[in-house]
């Protein structure tokens, strides 16, 4: 099934504005500004703000298309590199709670879909310890 690539212009417009200070952030080791909704995106039904309702991924397809979208795929698996190399801290070091496990999240719903990239499970293994997080993959799968 296509999906409609309009429907992520709203990742596209908040990464424009804050893509490379995410990026900075990340190479820094510590999570400042408010921007993981749209550079992190977590499976619908996960978040209760209207900020994170807006950037939440509907399903699986919207997810690869996610991935597999020019952009915003190159920045996810160039910013979740990044982060791979940090060294020496936990994810909530990283991100402060609850972003860390809005990471986990995303990392779940991302290393779940149709030719994912290997990448995020590296970062289940490396900050949380493989575990993927239940309540993604019960979103993701009741979605099907």
């Amino acid at each position: 099934m296509a999906y409609n690539n309009k429907e992520l212009v709203r990742f596209l417009d908040a990464q424009n504005k804050l893509y490379l200070s995410a990026l900075s952030e990340i190479k820094k080791g510590k999570k400042e500004s408010p921007w993981m909704w749209f550079i992190f995106p977590q499976i619908k039904g996960l978040g209760s703000c209207d900020t994170s309702k807006f950037y939440e991924i509907k399903n699986a397809d919207e997810a690869i298309a996610f991935l597999e979208h020019p952009i915003l795929g190159k920045h996810l698996i160039e910013i979740t590199a990044e982060l791979i190399k940090t060294d020496e801290k936990t994810a909530e070091d990283i991100f402060g709670n609850p972003d860390n496990e809005k990471l986990q999240s995303c990392m779940t719903l991302f290393a779940s879909v149709q030719n994912s990239e290997p990448i995020f499970e590296e970062v289940l293994d490396k900050y949380f310890d493989g575990s993927s997080d239940f309540h993604t993959l019960q979103l993701l799968y009741s979605n099907f």
